[in-house]
């Protein structure tokens, strides 16, 4: 079987914005390059966290574009192209591999409540319309809809279909998907930063994670330390990081990674309606958390 395509830290990027709700592309374009200087081992635009369902086409766009333009090669760009509607997933995953992206992320179709084979056809209609690879992204808590592993092993006898961003936090997942697709490697990446080092011991491959937006050495770190055989190193570097993992979600993301980066000095802490920024107690628990990790004096 051939290796993982996706491997270690994975930024999940957040999308800078100005007090007026506009992109701060200046502030964008230097967090890309800070991500890749500290040593992150991918780029995620435009997911979850990143904000996408506020995003218009033209800023969708924009910072798809963008990112692949500053990475230029020296990581994979997996464009955030989801949507609740499979002919605009379609588009957005057309864009993404015009624009030069290494991959997209699919998520599943949030309010919709498709069926098993409705997921199936959704995701088959995307990895058929692009040559480019296709993640797909589980994540039961925001979609309400769960991949289920039989439907996992049938689209992965796609050959653009090559791997899952895993957000449910059940780690009994990763066995059985890995039992289940048994053509090829399938590309596991976890989607919960609380259980990087986890996912890793049930045979994944890394993680796609919040909290490297602001802790990106370190949480690539961990993922180093575990390909290099040193176990107990990268457990007690996760322990380390757990404080900030729980911070990043005290409230709804991304506010407090937002709060978060702005006090490190990386962008403003706007974002978008319906999200608000954090309250008064959650800026408290983020500010203790990354004092505790020393990101801030």
């Amino acid at each position: 079987m051939t290796e993982a395509m996706f491997k270690g830290a994975i930024t999940a990027l957040i999308t800078p914005m100005n007090r007026d709700g506009s992109l701060d592309l200046p502030a964008f374009d230097r967090l890309v390059e800070w991500q890749i200087a500290e040593g992150i081992s991918g780029l995620v635009p435009v997911g979850t966290t990143g904000e996408s369902p506020t995003l218009s086409h033209e800023e969708h766009h924009e910072i798809v574009a963008r990112t692949i333009k500053i990475a230029a090669g020296r990581v994979p760009v997996i464009a955030g192209a989801g949507s609740n509607s499979t002919a605009e997933a379609v588009d957005l995953a057309k864009h993404a591999e015009k624009a030069g992206a290494s991959a997209v992320l699919i998520v599943t179709p949030y309010y919709n409540k498709p069926t098993q084979e409705g997921l199936y056809r959704h995701f088959m209609a995307v990895a058929d319309a692009i040559q480019i690879p296709v993640v797909l992204y589980n994540i039961p808590g925001r979609s309400v809809v769960d991949i289920s592993v039989e439907t996992m092993a049938r689209l992965a006898q796609h050959g653009n279909i090559v791997g899952v961003k895993d957000a449910t936090a059940n780690l009994l997942r990763p066995l059985l998907v890995r039992r289940a697709v048994t053509n090829k490697h399938f590309n596991q990446l976890s989607g919960e930063d609380g259980t990087a080092v986890s996912f890793l011991a049930a045979g994944g491959d890394g993680c796609i994670s919040v909290s490297s937006n602001i802790a990106p050495a370190m949480c690539s770190q961990v993922q180093r330390l575990w390909a290099e055989g040193k176990t107990n190193e990268a457990i007690a570097l996760q322990d380390r990081l757990l404080p900030v993992h729980d911070a990043m979600f005290c409230e709804t993301s991304p506010g407090p990674v937002k709060f978060a980066a702005s006090l490190l000095g990386l962008c403003g802490e706007s974002c978008r309606l319906p999200i608000v920024p954090i309250s008064d107690a959650a800026r408290k628990t983020v500010r203790s958390a990354l004092t505790e990790v020393g990101l801030l004096g």
